[in-house]
């Protein structure tokens, strides 16, 4: 409904009355400048082009553009330093894509060239159909870190250091195994003649088992991982002791913990041949997940994990659509990420039944201060 005319100020302007300010340069003296418009959504809070089923590519673009460190490594120019021949691509059309989510000057960019660059390496990605978010997320991070992969010579093993909790250095390092690569150790007892084994795994995605079919919490799943395991029958372990293969005990702890930990919620059974999706509403904590229970104690000195990033995920498993939601370091909020469309969301909204992939970090994403200028 249009609105009523406002009535004329009873304030003369000029001695020729309050029609007098209008200026034949069409300036008025006595208004202020008007601030350039503000850009379309704030730096980092851009939506993706869907290019023909590539929600799951742009879920987990979002989650990962909305990590600060690697944000900034990229958007910065550091990684031109590292770069190889293989997957250069790749880095290259990932740092230019980043670039432009975070410009804050369009509310939308499109992934193409990105998408182009990794269908080369793997071109199921190349394809219309949908694939799965967590497989696609795996192959970015394994060509982002075969890009930019550094030789470091393997560090020794403290002689002090327990030898269940051993932490192996990785002999290659990059931007990506330094947030996100983690270590398992596994414990290995065989239960005749109890002697111990251990081996070591690296991971950046942890495939956390779901204990139930209705309601349950993450630690609750955190739980299930950790548990300790009895390996029988057919899935016995050949103990070198014995010389046969035994009844194992197999007991899992984190022997290094990544700074961002992101787990896997797996959704999708197959049994028998019957493919189901488990709906199952998990509870997972916005701030101060406590890891402690799960870490090698010679390795208990990182902080609670804060939640950054959510892949959601819709519908079933041949038929879906992906979203994300990502915490702004800049604007200290919540997003909502569903193709082109975004909108900011209370933290409230964050917790649904939908998650798949969760993000989390041990640092502190805050605002930036500026340094004041004397």
């Amino acid at each position: 409904m249009p609105s009523a005319p406002r009535p004329p100020s009873k304030r003369s302007l000029s001695p020729r009355g309050p029609h007098s300010a209008e200026r034949s340069d069409g300036s008025d003296p006595l208004r202020t400048p008007e601030a350039p418009a503000p850009p379309p959504h704030p730096p980092g809070v851009a939506g993706l082009r869907n290019l023909g089923n590539t929600c799951y590519m742009n879920a987990v673009l979002q989650c990962l553009a909305s990590v600060p460190p690697l944000a900034q490594y990229f958007r910065s120019g550091q990684y031109v330093t590292a770069l190889h021949k293989d997957c250069r691509e790749v880095a290259a059309s990932f740092a230019y894509l980043l670039t432009d989510m975070w410009l804050g000057d369009t509310d939308c960019v499109s992934p193409k060239q990105f998408r182009a660059a990794l269908g080369c390496l793997h071109p199921a990605f190349m394809r219309t159909t949908q694939q799965d978010a967590q497989e696609f997320l795996i192959y970015v991070l394994n060509a982002l870190h075969e890009a930019l992969r550094k030789y470091h010579r393997r560090s020794c093993e403290k002689r002090s250091m327990q030898r269940c909790c051993r932490k192996v250095t990785s002999s290659e390092t990059s931007i990506i195994t330094q947030l996100f690569e983690g270590q398992l150790n596994y414990s290995i007892m065989c239960l005749k003649c109890e002697n111990c084994t251990y081996k070591n795994e690296v991971f950046t995605v942890l495939s956390l088992p779901i204990p139930s079919e209705y309601e349950c919490t993450l630690q609750d799943c955190l739980q299930c991982f950790f548990q300790q395991d009895t390996l029988t029958w057919n899935n016995q372990i050949h103990c070198s002791f014995c010389e046969t293969k035994q009844e194992t005990a197999v007991k899992t702890t984190i022997s290094k913990a990544p700074k961002i930990i992101i787990f896997h919620l797996k959704r999708f059974d197959i049994q028998a041949q019957v493919k189901r999706k488990l709906r199952t509403d998990i509870y997972y904590p916005l701030t101060n997940l406590d890891l402690t229970p799960y870490i090698c104690p010679v390795f208990r000195k990182q902080p609670n994990y804060s939640l950054c990033a959510v892949v959601n995920h819709f519908g079933d498993l041949d038929c879906g659509h992906y979203t994300a939601f990502c915490w702004n370091s800049d604007t200290q909020a919540w997003y909502s990420f569903d193709d082109t469309r975004v909108s900011e969301i209370p933290a409230t909204s964050v917790q649904t039944t939908t998650a798949y992939l969760l993000f989390y970090s041990c640092q502190s994403f805050s605002k930036p201060t500026q340094k004041c200028k004397c």
